[in-house]
């Protein structure tokens, strides 16, 4: 993956993002086996779990991030992100306040913001504190088949962005999300993505480990690499 001087966030390379899945201990092997493949970040995303659930499941994958060295973030709850001393919150459209959570949660927490299709919507989430912006649906989703599209000149386009008030002037992590396959990964890479978030084409595959490596080849004609948790 290049080097942007202007990117200083570890948001980058394979984000997976978890399935609908009760079991703590299915979820935590499949965390471990597409970290031994290149994960570099991991999302709790459990729309149907009773909020207990989402603390257990949130607090087993703190401690397992921090033995992998994986970023933690949590989806659409910035207090349970806080409660479960995880990296980071990705907050869609109505799921929260982005000023509300950076107050709450300080400089260190990492707030992303959904921006589907629409990169004045990225300007105003960076404006109100976000630092790190997702688009899509870029593909078909399996897991959303009526999201809108996001075509990729949408994350070409938000590498011109700037979070305000950072100096130097600092770029959004850019992330792609929606139907990414390690087939199309690619396009998404070159498009501008500096991570691509992943759901079934990753935890629905037969060899998880493998399923990660295959989404490394996004990047693989750049020596140097996803990076590493910063």
């Amino acid at each position: 993956m290049t080097t942007d001087p202007a990117l200083a966030h570890p948001l980058r390379g394979l984000y997976g993002i978890t399935p609908e899945w009760d079991d703590t201990a299915r979820l935590i092997a499949a965390v471990e086996a597409a970290a031994r493949g290149g994960l570099r970040a991991v999302q709790l995303r459990r729309k149907l779990a009773e909020p207990a659930k989402r603390l257990e499941q949130a607090r087993a994958l703190r401690a397992a991030c921090d033995r992998l060295d994986l970023l933690l973030i949590i989806n659409d709850d910035w207090r349970l992100a806080i409660e479960a001393g995880a990296d980071g919150v990705h907050l869609g459209r109505g799921d929260g306040d982005i000023a509300q959570a950076r107050q709450a949660g300080g400089p260190a927490l990492l707030i992303g913001a959904s921006c589907y299709a629409e990169p004045g919507l990225a300007r105003t989430a960076l404006a109100a504190g976000a630092d790190h912006v997702a688009f899509g649906a870029v593909f078909d989703s399996p897991t959303k088949p009526a999201a809108v599209h996001a075509p990729l000149s949408c994350l070409t386009e938000a590498r011109g962005l700037r979070r305000p008030g950072t100096v130097p002037p600092a770029r959004p992590a850019i992330v792609a999300i929606g139907g990414i396959t390690p087939a199309n990964a690619k396009q998404a890479a070159t498009a501008g993505a500096d991570a691509l978030a992943v759901i079934t084409a990753l935890f629905g595959a037969d060899d998880i480990e493998a399923a990660a490596r295959a989404f490394g080849q996004a990047w693989a004609e750049d020596s140097a690499g996803a990076p590493t948790k910063a």
